[in-house]
């Protein structure tokens, strides 16, 4: 029988399978990283609040001293606010050589909203209370359209 075709060797190949026997298996990534579903949700949710310094940073431009950051939950130092909400920011004042921060907490908004939407306007809310805090100023003062749906 004359065949074009050469036999594979038993056993395994010169290098590990990329696919199972049938063809499938593992393949590529599910979508290319320019597609927002290729992107996680901490960082989609860091996308999130950049945005809302971007816009307050334009109206306050001392903003860019502050450090931002997103953290998964709030700690628990020694005390306990279980009888109080789970805090959604906070806030830690300037000390020699370090900047101020505000920090958002990224677990606790994602849980109280639904939508890609609701969750940005509440972390843009939160920002927004947490840099007024800092300020000592008012929310309304920080973002006149604090509030507003």
């Amino acid at each position: 029988m004359d065949s074009s075709v050469t036999p594979r060797a038993a056993g395994p190949g010169p290098g590990p399978r990329r696919r199972d026997r049938h063809g499938r298996g593992m393949r590529g990534p599910i979508a290319p990283p320019q597609v927002p579903l290729a992107a996680s949700r901490a960082e989609t949710f860091a996308d999130l609040v950049q945005d809302s310094v971007e816009r307050l940073e334009r109206r306050w431009p001392q903003l860019a001293d502050i450090d931002f950051l997103v953290l998964d939950v709030p700690r628990l130092d020694g005390g306990s606010w279980s009888d109080e909400a789970v805090p959604l920011g906070g806030t830690v004042a300037a000390r020699e050589g370090r900047p101020a921060r505000v920090v958002i907490y990224r677990r606790p908004v994602e849980i109280r909203t639904k939508g890609r939407d609701e969750r940005a306007a509440l972390v843009h809310e939160v920002v927004v209370e947490q840099v007024a805090e800092l300020l000592g100023l008012t929310p309304e003062t920080v973002d006149p359209r604090y509030g507003e749906d």
